[in-house]
């Protein structure tokens, strides 16, 4: 069981306190006893010589490096990840280039690169704390865990070389930074039975419209990113009030 971090009020107020609140909370999550006897295990047994067999065998290997990238409810399909971690990565046709969830090449990536095993050790341990202190957050307000994930895919958007619209597919494929965009355009939920090219239009005249740019070298940056997250917080709330009046308006009328 992970410790919730509830906020104490909801919406962007409770969003300018998480912000403040931030480094220490991630610090407290770094030295919960559970995550860091995971993390010192990942840096004591992750070897160069670790092979994707070796990795996929050892539950607790396994364990922290799907963590770091938010894919721990892979952790019993070992199969499909050795495929990912054996992947070509430099091949545009091989599985994990194939796949619309990008977290799994940066998984591969970080794998096959591991040149250094210290100092891929301390880039997925820390991103493994980064995602359990998101995860205790979320237990206490889900948004602002989805907040937090947008804010740090999107930073990451804005110093990475690929096309605007090689990124706003990523946007498409990755569950959770959609949600943070779909809410904060208005967008519902019949978006997805549209044509991918036709929700990539929508999805990039939306951000022109309301965030002044498609670019995700402004969106993600520090002004860009708050002004989105900021929106999706409001519309959130706004959406979560509406559904619980609704709520309300219904037991009435049933007890009346």
């Amino acid at each position: 069981m992970t410790s919730a971090i509830s906020i104490g009020i909801t919406g962007i107020a409770g969003w300018r306190v998480l912000q403040r609140i931030e480094t220490r909370q991630v610090e407290a999550t770094a030295k919960d006893p559970v995550i860091q006897r995971a993390t010192t295990y990942f840096r004591e047994n992750l070897t160069e010589d670790t092979t994707a067999e070796d990795l996929v065998g050892d539950y607790k290997l396994l364990q922290v490096a799907l963590g770091a990238f938010g894919l721990e409810d892979d952790i019993a399909n070992k199969a499909f990840i050795r495929k990912v971690l054996e992947s070509d990565i430099g091949d545009s046709a091989s599985l994990v280039n194939r796949l619309s969830d990008k977290r799994y090449l940066k998984l591969a990536t970080e794998f096959q690169n591991r040149t250094d095993p210290e100092a891929m050790a301390d880039t997925v341990t820390k991103a493994y704390v980064g995602q359990q202190f998101q995860q205790r957050v979320g237990e206490g307000d889900e948004t602002y865990r989805l907040a937090l994930n947008a804010r740090d895919e999107l930073k990451a958007f804005a110093s990475r070389s690929s096309s605007d619209k090689t990124m706003w597919y990523e946007v498409l494929g990755n569950e959770a930074l959609r949600e943070v965009f779909q809410t904060a355009f208005g967008f519902g939920s019949a978006m997805a039975n549209l044509s991918v090219d036709r929700q990539l239009e929508d999805f990039m005249s939306a951000s022109e419209r309301i965030l002044g740019s498609s670019s995700f070298a402004q969106i993600g940056m520090d002004e860009g990113i708050d002004k989105l997250v900021t929106r999706y917080l409001a519309l959130s709330q706004i959406q979560s009030t509406a559904s619980s009046n609704r709520y309300s308006a219904a037991l009435t009328l049933l007890s009346g």
